[in-house]
């Protein structure tokens, strides 16, 4: 059925479809599609400008909540992706969210609060926040939340650094 696609994008597509037979409620649809370049002013302490609603820093391992131009949350301490692994930078938006999500890469690892912004199934998560990712944003537990109560469907996430 699904043959001729490969890596992370075919597993994301089973997965997908996997979710949708099974009647599981996921918030938004993944098409992980950058978003525009901004033009807006830089927000204060952050690398990011005022349009971003979620931040990140990846060589200083940070990350913020903007609202209204304004910092709302952070810095929090987040871990980004190593080697081979990197974190894309650029600027996105939220493609979807799952509340109880496990990585059908990663032999079913939980990824609560899961907030999907990047190809590849790229999402803000709970997890550790001392070692590297293999490509997400990892939270602690109450800022996980937070993010994921927070970003909706077409928030804008600028990564940085």
């Amino acid at each position: 059925m699904f043959g001729n696609l490969t890596g992370r994008w075919s597993r994301a597509i089973v997965v997908g479809a996997l979710v949708a037979v099974s009647g599981l409620v996921v918030t938004g649809v993944a098409s992980a599609k950058p978003a525009p370049a901004s033009s807006a002013p830089g927000v204060a302490g952050t690398p990011c400008t005022a349009e971003a609603r979620a931040c990140v820093d990846r060589a200083a391992k940070k990350a913020w909540l903007i609202t209204d131009g304004k910092v709302s949350l952070g810095p929090l301490p987040a871990s980004t992706g190593g080697p081979g692994h990197e974190t894309p930078p650029g600027d996105f938006t939220v493609e979807w969210k799952h509340q109880d999500h496990r990585s059908a890469e990663f032999n079913n690892a939980p990824m609560p609060w899961a907030v999907f912004f990047a190809q590849g199934g790229i999402a803000f998560h709970e997890g550790n926040v001392h070692t590297p990712s293999a490509g997400c944003v990892r939270l602690e537990a109450g800022p996980a939340k937070t993010f994921y109560e927070t970003l909706q469907v077409g928030s804008r996430v600028e990564i940085r650094g």
